[in-house]
């Protein structure tokens, strides 16, 4: 069998780096739109998910028309074009073409330019950034104010008393043994955090013995929750629903069994999860009770 001849090989080399050139822009601009659709499941990535799960929450929006409408095209553009350079340069500087090797060895134009785009691309993403970053930092007037503990392995949540609360409730895993129509293995949890729709909640995060990670994605929220030390965060969620989070720090040999779950329910239904959590763990001792699902289920 005759060997090509490298003239061939380099023709349909280019022709696929081309190709695939072509079709990158379009399959990575679908992969972030297919996390916005109208219909899309929230609060939980599903099987084969590839994209940020949808936001529900002004910061978590926010994050979204970043990664999607600066970082994205930014990355992409430099993709091809550093893909394009190498093409060009395999191309036409191949020794088959350019036998003799060129013996230049500096170029101020490109030495500047080299400097200066980078730079330019860096103000550009900074300034999205630090406005975003301010936004995530700068709590506002609150409605509520919860506090989460992380611990190992699950979290404690308390609810003030001036705000209708006065107590507090561990939240574990639900064993897959336990688990009922309508939960999600590994991820579903005994007693929900319950929120109100389009409320200001304050967060306060710590941890009671190594250091944990607070993350809800459709909130786009992540904190440490370090001990001895109270971080701070908020949210505001603008649909109701069940939004799921892990514990993002490797916090022990359990790390992986203590997801945090966020239920959103109308104002309605939160006065009457309050009073019925009220009574249900005023006097209960800590770890276990299950708190039945009841206003919102």
């Amino acid at each position: 069998m005759t060997r090509p001849s490298s003239h061939a090989y380099s023709r349909r080399s280019g022709q696929r780096l081309s190709g695939l050139a072509a079709a990158l822009p379009a399959v990575l601009f679908a992969a972030a739109a297919r996390a916005e659709e109208p219909g899309a499941v929230i609060g939980h990535a599903t099987p084969g998910q590839a994209t940020m799960m949808e936001a529900v929450t002004p910061i978590a929006h926010e994050m979204h028309v970043f990664h999607n409408a600066i970082l994205l095209p930014i990355i992409t553009g430099i993709c091809l074009f550093v893909l394009a350079l190498l093409g060009w340069i395999i191309l036409r500087y191949r020794e088959s073409k350019n036998p003799v090797p060129t013996q230049t060895t500096h170029n101020s134009l490109l030495e500047v330019a080299w400097t200066v785009i980078p730079v330019m691309i860096l103000v550009v993403i900074a300034i999205p950034s630090f406005r975003l970053l301010t936004h995530q930092l700068v709590v506002p007037p609150a409605d509520i104010t919860l506090k989460a503990t992380g611990k190992q392995w699950f979290w404690t949540y308390d609810y003030p008393k001036d705000q209708g609360g006065g107590f507090s409730f561990d939240s574990y895993l639900i064993p897959a043994s336990d688990l009922k129509p309508g939960d999600i293995r590994q991820l579903s949890v005994d007693n929900e955090a319950v929120v109100p729709v389009g409320k200001t909640v304050h967060l306060l995060v710590t941890a009671a013995d190594v250091i944990h990670s607070l993350t809800v994605p459709s909130f786009g929220i992540r904190i440490d929750a370090v001990p001895g030390r109270m971080n701070e965060t908020w949210f505001r969620a603008e649909r109701e629903g069940v939004y799921y989070g892990q514990c993002s720090k490797i916090c022990g040999k359990d790390h992986a069994f203590m997801p945090i779950v966020f239920r959103v329910v109308s104002e309605q239904q939160y006065a009457a999860w309050l009073a019925s959590a009220a009574k249900k763990f005023a006097a209960a001792p800590q770890g276990g009770t299950r708190l039945a699902q009841n206003v919102a289920r």
